[in-house]
């Protein structure tokens, strides 16, 4: 990620918190699905290149 250029006359404000236990329970948890779903697909993807250089 690169550096964002305020605007000029803008100023943002960023006020950090920590987060809630049911917060980090539901970002845990679509990171876990996440790297499932992907997980799945690669292999799927490794499946269908090796039937292809086999045929």
């Amino acid at each position: 990620m690169g550096i964002i250029k305020e605007p000029l006359n803008v100023d943002f404000f960023v006020d950090s918190r920590s987060l809630t236990p049911s917060e980090e329970k539901a970002i845990s948890d679509f990171i876990k699905a996440d790297k499932a779903k992907r997980k799945v697909k690669s292999k799927k993807a490794k499946k269908t290149s090796i039937k292809k250089e086999a045929v």
